[in-house]
Parts: C-alpha cells; structure tokens; sequence
C-alpha cells in the first residue's frame, strides 16, 4: 500500500509538472549555405546555347536569386571543339559558335571567385514526335482534356523523354518525365499529366508541347522534383536538392538535348 501511495504522487507530480509548464520552445534555424546555380543547356537546334549563373537564397529571404556576372564559363566537345561563352547581364553566358549535336559529348567548365565547377553530359540521340493527340475522359459531368504525345519509341532500352506542355499563352510547370521502363520500343500511350486545375486543357484551347529527348541525369534530376512537387506517390516528398551531374557543390542541371515542338487545337465532336 505504501509502495502504490508512493507511485500515485509521482505520476500526479509529473501532470502538474507537464500541465502547468506552456513555455514556447523555438528551434533555432541555420542560415542556408549560399552556393551557386547553374541552369546550362546545350540543343540539336542552331545556338546561341546559354548558361545562367545565380546564387541560391537562404529560406527567410524573398526569392531574388542574385546574378554572377564575374564568371569563365567554357563549353567543349568531344570532337575537341572549345566556345569561351560571352558574358552578357543578369547571369547569362551564351555561346559563340558551339554546335549542338545528338550523340556528342559536351564538358562544361565554370570558374568564379576561386572555385570550378564542371559538368559533362552526352546529348542522346533523336525520337521523332510524330503528332498529338487529344485523350476526353468525363468528371463530374464535365469533358475534360489531357494530351498524348505520338512516338515511337526506339528498340534499344535506355531512352528519356521531358515534355513541355503550353496552354495558349501559359506555360504548365507540372513534370512530365518519361522513359522507356515499362514500354519500351512500343508506341506512346501515356498523356502529359495537368494538375493544376487553375490551368486545364479546355475546348477551343490551343496547346503546344515541346518534345525532349533527355540524358539519364536529366531524367534523375527533374523525376525527383517530380516526388517533391506533389507529383509523386503519397503527393510528393519532403524538398531537398535533386542530384545533379555537377561537380564542385553547385545546385542545377547542365542538360544536353534534342527539342521538337507540335500544336494542336481542341476542338469539340
């Protein structure tokens, strides 16, 4: 009896201590570590290519990413072809005479305050986008409209696509990353995704999709912005910096690429 006496007072000890005590702790929070972005991208098309160098921000500050402006940005190829890029404003470097080739590799240098940063990246070769085609399926009593890009995909295993998708005037930021996993050497099936319904393919609405044809690091990197917008199983991951083919510890993507654009109109039955 003494023994349950003694154990009856400390757990009432232990309520009035957690009940009573309301202080509000608060969490210190470390500055982000400023590093350098580069967003580089090299097409099949005629170039000028261009590079953009800014500064990442710290969580508490507005989205203002400051530009480098104090940069040696250089591009070669395998073919020992070397572009010493222009420096024009706001963080943009573009390239002099570099061509952009499917199958070639290309090596990018940049060098500011001190540090170097490199990149490499193969530029895969070209899958055809044959045409668009609009998929209707019914909510809620409602027509709605998502659609399927036409292309054949290769027999060779290994192949990664980015789609592009505009609506009218209005760029849709959603990810639509493909590869040939599941389907490979078979025809495209599968419609660009659209889940922002501030932002649907309506009748009438014109669309245009812009069709490329990814390395494997690109595909790592945008898949996994995927799984952090909210595109992913669950409705996205927890935010962190999506692994990239970087070197030197700068955020961003060096991304090597065919590109190839088709438009369709919407139009009712």
């Amino acid at each position: 009896m003494i023994m349950y006496f003694k154990i009856a007072k400390y757990f009432l000890f232990l309520s009035i201590l957690f009940t009573s005590c309301d202080k509000i702790i608060t969490l210190p929070v470390e500055a982000n570590e400023q590093k350098i972005v580069i967003e580089a991208n090299i097409t099949d098309q005629p170039g000028p290519y261009l590079v953009k160098l800014t500064k990442s921000v710290g969580i508490s500050e507005a989205n203002v990413y400051p530009f480098i402006d104090n940069a040696l940005v250089i591009i070669a190829d395998n073919l020992g072809n070397k572009d010493t890029l222009i420096n024009t404003n706001g963080g943009i470097y573009k390239t002099r005479s570099l061509l952009g080739i499917y199958g070639r590799t290309y090596f990018l240098e940049v060098k500011v305050n001190g540090n170097t940063y490199t990149a490499q990246s193969t530029m895969p070769n070209k899958v055809n986008l044959d045409n668009l085609r609009v998929n209707t399926f019914p909510i809620n009593g409602e027509t709605r409209y998502n659609i399927i890009p036409v292309y054949q995909d290769p027999i060779a295993l290994g192949n990664s696509y980015r789609f592009i998708q505009k609506i009218n005037d209005t760029i849709d930021n959603n990810y639509n990353i493909f590869n040939d996993n599941l389907n490979n050497g078979k025809i495209n099936q599968r419609p660009l995704n659209n889940r922002n319904e501030d932002l649907t393919v309506k009748l009438n609405d014109s669309v245009a999709v812009e069709m490329q044809c990814i390395s494997p690091s690109a595909y790592t990197y945008f898949y996994t912005l995927t799984q952090q917008s909210g595109a992913g199983p669950g409705g996205g991951t927890v935010p962190s910096n999506p692994p990239n083919n970087i070197t030197g510890g700068a955020l961003g993507l060096f991304s090597t690429h065919t590109t190839q654009t088709k438009a369709i109109k919407i139009l009712g039955n």
